[in-house]
């Protein structure tokens, strides 16, 4: 069992839950304490592992784009915290509903790496089964999925079944129709899903100070869905209010809201400069936050990660980023003619006339070998 250290750090802003400061010392919350006091010091440990882990995924996913490898990529910079507490508190059977940033909670979901990658490359459009791992593919349109994963979860209330949806979204998504209509649905029919809300302080260049004046976990209340505002950079505290969250939901209480307050270290896509809108000063602030080093030394204060066991965690995530990188550089490109794959479940005329459209094309252009005999297998 974790306890607050007797010299716990500066609180954090009023309103927000925190178990763990930032500067590594226990916090005592009466309220998230108990939801994790079955947490020992080696799952923690884990925990720590799973965040150096995903930020080394992190790393090298974007030199493998600047590198011409990956089309684009959506870093996860200083949100380690934020995933890892969440997927950590889920079940199997629970299904995820993500945005295109929660690649962590893919991988620690168990999809493969090369899998992943190949929705970055532009070599699939989705780097798993849904079915498989209970997990959406990722959600482009802003807020989409909130909708997605309140249909499931009413579903799941007619099925019987005692399992829950949870939707990643950001602050900027909070901003979107889709959103509130998902918690006036949510709140009408009591479905169980969780609205996973990861303020990263940045809608691409948009500042969360524009957009919400107040607390971003104050609008669900307007709708009957309690919420709950915890530091998204703390692991321990994120894992204890999802778990919140998910007692509720699977016990018939209905949905909850969390507001994770982190901070986007990074650019908001590979394509982004994020140093147009925002200065030094506040990466500098959030940069001494920072959810790795405020686990890390938490655990050494209580004398539980030594040099070795750190360098151990470094090299297994060095070994993750080197599968990733062999798997995304011997990635096959895909061949043309599969844009025609699963679009329709039946023939479809107007499909048909441009793929035979776009085969004459290709077939059109000289080389050593036909751009037909290359593109053959779309049909197979």
């Amino acid at each position: 069992m974790l306890e607050a250290s007797a010299n716990s750090g500066a609180s954090p802003q009023p309103g927000i839950h925190q178990l763990i400061a930032a500067d590594g010392t226990g916090v005592d919350d009466e309220e998230l304490a108990p939801l994790v006091a079955d947490v020992d010091d080696e799952q923690l440990i884990q925990f720590y592992a799973d965040m150096v882990t995903i930020r080394r995924i992190d790393m090298e996913a974007t030199a493998l784009q600047r590198q011409g490898q990956l089309a684009l990529w959506p870093p996860m910079l200083g949100q380690e915290a934020a995933q890892v507490g969440s997927i950590r508190a889920l079940d199997q059977d629970d299904f995820i509903f993500p945005t295109y940033r929660e690649n962590g909670v893919a991988f620690l979901r168990g999809a493969d790496l090369a899998g992943i990658m190949s929705t970055w490359r532009g070599s699939a459009n989705t780097g798993w089964d849904p079915h498989k791992f209970n997990m959406a593919t990722p959600q482009i349109i802003i807020g989409a999925q909130t909708l997605h994963a309140t249909g499931y979860a009413m579903g799941l209330v007619l099925d019987g079944r005692e399992t829950l949806s949870i939707a990643y979204l950001g602050d900027g998504a909070t901003s979107q129709g889709d959103v509130h209509e998902s918690m006036v649905f949510a709140a009408s029919f009591q479905a169980p899903v969780i609205f996973f809300c990861q303020n990263n302080h940045w809608a691409i260049s948009e500042p969360v100070g524009l957009q919400a004046h107040t607390p971003i976990a104050g609008r669900a209340p307007g709708y009957g869905i309690p919420s709950m505002r915890v530091d998204g950079n703390d692991v321990l505290a994120v894992l204890a209010a999802t778990r919140w969250a998910a007692a509720r939901a699977r016990s018939g209480g209905g949905p909850s809201f969390i507001e994770a307050v982190t901070y986007r270290m990074g650019a908001h896509t590979t394509a982004d400069d994020p140093t147009r809108y925002r200065g030094v000063t506040e990466l500098e602030e959030w940069a001494a936050k920072d959810p790795i080093a405020r686990v890390k030394a938490f655990l050494q204060g209580r004398g539980k990660l030594d040099a070795a066991a750190e360098a151990e965690v470094a090299a297994r995530a060095n070994a993750v980023a080197a599968e990733l990188r062999e798997g995304c550089i011997n990635m096959p490109d895909p061949a043309p003619m599969s844009v025609f794959d699963n679009v329709y479940t039946t023939e479809h005329a107007i499909l048909d006339r441009q793929r035979d459209h776009y085969e004459r094309y290709l077939a059109g252009f000289a080389g050593t070998e036909s751009a037909t005999s290359k593109l053959e297998g779309s049909r197979s």
